[in-house]
């Protein structure tokens, strides 16, 4: 097990021995940290949208924002705690994760329904592949440190 509190001067209190080397730790936990800053704008977008939509299908698009910035804002807390059981440190403020999103904020005044939902799809796609891109990163460096641990045990 490695200790992050000798290495990186961890509060005692924050360190979560791990058997994973650090620079695994470091990679994954900033893949994870970018993802759940994407979480987190991608919930302000969606909620924005449910808060500004208008229109005839006012009403079926404003529960269904509802229930989607829901279900998004429930895979915060995953992302931080897995982040959190690896090793890593996890976001800490609105400027971090203004810093680390990748997922575009909208500020226009007015937003057709129709366009919500076509940016709103386009969003959720990039967040799915970045999904499928960290579970890749985090596959290959166990993957790597498996071998390396085989190979130390030859």
């Amino acid at each position: 097990m490695v200790s992050k509190a000798k290495a990186d001067k961890v509060s005692p209190d924050l360190d979560t021995p791990t058997d994973m080397p650090q620079a695994a730790v470091d990679k994954i936990s900033a893949s994870l940290n970018t993802l759940l800053a994407d979480a987190f704008a991608l919930y302000v977008k969606t909620k924005n949208f449910h808060w500004h939509v208008s229109g005839r299908h006012f009403h079926d698009y404003h529960l269904m924002l509802d229930e989607q910035s829901d279900a998004i804002f429930a895979t915060t807390d995953q992302l931080a705690e897995r982040v959190r059981k690896l090793g890593g440190i996890t976001l800490r403020s609105i400027g971090q994760i203004g810093k680390l999103q990748t997922i575009k904020d909208n500020n226009d005044d007015y937003v057709p329904p129709r366009e919500m939902l076509r940016e709103l799809m386009e969003d959720n796609k990039q967040m799915a592949a970045a999904m499928r891109k960290a579970h890749k990163l985090a596959d290959r460096l166990k993957h790597d440190e498996d071998r390396d641990a085989a190979s130390v045990a030859e």
